[in-house]
Parts: structure tokens; sequence; C-alpha cells
């Protein structure tokens, strides 16, 4: 009996394991997804290793969801937008597990917000907010530290919208 036990307590500790590592190797493939409500333009759908060859931005700051301060690295979403050649008046962001907000352009800034790739150097797993996550220089200013620039900060980002 005792050795069936640890059998299926090895098999089990391997089962995760394997799990552990194939739901990595799925972030790493997942694509963002930008697309625009004029019914004539496409999707473009951008990989990691497509955001990775985009000009990057670093910044550090603390978050409500994570400890102590981050490094976050990525692409500003405003270079994003200008990427797929899409024009509007906002954003719908949504997340894999669909939740969604819209966020005016307006709110667009040079490098801010940015659609992180990274938190403190390695790719964010589904797990850990990501594959991508939208995220603002909190610490920087007060103007970030507010519960409407809290709600744009999505994480698990799989599609933008622009909208008219």
């Amino acid at each position: 009996m005792a050795r069936f036990q640890h059998s299926r307590m090895v098999l089990l500790t391997l089962a995760l394991l394997l799990g552990w590592q194939g739901s990595a190797q799925a972030d790493a493939s997942m694509t963002l997804q930008v697309t625009s409500s004029d019914s004539g333009s496409g999707t473009l759908e951008l990989s990691l290793e497509e955001l990775d060859a985009m000009d990057q931005v670093t910044f550090r700051t603390t978050t409500l969801w994570t400890d102590g301060v981050v490094t976050f690295s990525g692409v500003p979403l405003a270079d994003i937008l200008a990427k797929a050649g899409v024009q509007g008046t906002a954003v719908e962001m949504k997340a894999l597990n669909d939740y969604q907000v819209e966020m005016p352009l307006s709110v667009l800034e040079e490098s801010i917000p940015l659609v992180a790739t990274r938190m403190n150097g390695e790719q964010m797993s589904v797990r850990d907010k990501g594959p991508y996550w939208i995220v603002f220089p909190y610490d920087k200013s007060e103007k970030y530290q507010t519960e409407t620039t809290y709600s744009y900060s999505i994480w698990q980002l799989a599609r933008l919208r622009v909208i008219d």
C-alpha cells in the first residue's frame, strides 16, 4: 500500500511539473491581437518575439498587485497602435478572462502606458498576470494613482480594439 501511494505521489508530481512547463511554453506563444472598429481594417497579431523586436521601455514602480518595487519592460501602447495603423478615440482592452475596459486614446503619452512583456526581467506567465500587462509608472506622479488609471491596468491582455 505504501509503495502504491509513493508511486501515485511521483506521478502526480510529474504531472504537475509537466503541466506547469507546458503552460509557460503556451504563454510565450500567445499573441496580442490589435484591431479597429473600422470594418476595412484587418487584425494585427503580435507575438512576444515581434514585440521584443520593437523599441523597449523600462521603468521601476510599485503596484497595488505586487510586492515592493518592480521593474517592468515592454512596448509603449502608442507604438503598438501606430504599428497597427489604427485610429480612433478610444481603445477597448480585453483580457484572457474576458475582463474588458475602455480607455480614451487621450490618456496615451509617448511611452506611457506600457504593454509590459516582462516583470523583473522575466516573461510573465498567465498565472503571474501575463503574458502582457498594461502598466503605468504609478510612483512617478499622483495622476497615475487614481481608480481610473488602476482600472486601465489590465493584465492577461489578449486583445486591443481601437474604436471611434
